[in-house]
């Protein structure tokens, strides 16, 4: 049986917050963005929404080496930067008909079926670069 999710307050302030940042925050970051406009927020529905809100599709969850994971308001596939220096994580735009190469020559040799992938990009980001 299907559960139909019910609407939440948190939970969309949760999405508007992801939406209105090109930053990839954690929780933490995104409890404490809320907590200022919403003192009665809990860091668990933070946790429990976002995780939700993935699982949905509305936002990608990203878990780095490092054991963290930070949260993209935009679900779309995309990939992502990593800075090593400061754990940034940034949107790399790329152009579409290379993610659709990959997938192909990925699959060429592939018995299976390939629905996507994701990539993640490290080095230095700009600011760290100087």
């Amino acid at each position: 049986m299907e559960t139909v999710s019910r609407y939440s307050r948190n939970r969309e302030a949760i999405q508007e917050y992801l939406l209105g940042t090109k930053e990839h925050p954690t929780a933490d970051v995104v409890y404490h963005a809320l907590k200022a406009k919403n003192p009665s927020v809990s860091l668990g529905t933070v946790y429990r929404n976002l995780n939700q809100l993935a699982e949905q599709g509305r936002i990608l969850k990203l878990s780095m080496d490092d054991g963290s994971e930070h949260f993209d308001g935009n679900p779309l596939p995309h990939h992502h930067f990593t800075c090593r220096m400061c754990g940034r994580v940034l949107d790399l735009d790329l152009d579409p008909d290379i993610l659709k190469d990959l997938n192909d020559a990925a699959s060429a040799d592939f018995n299976g079926v390939i629905e996507g992938h994701s990539i993640y990009f490290y080095g230095l980001c700009s600011l760290c670069k100087k």
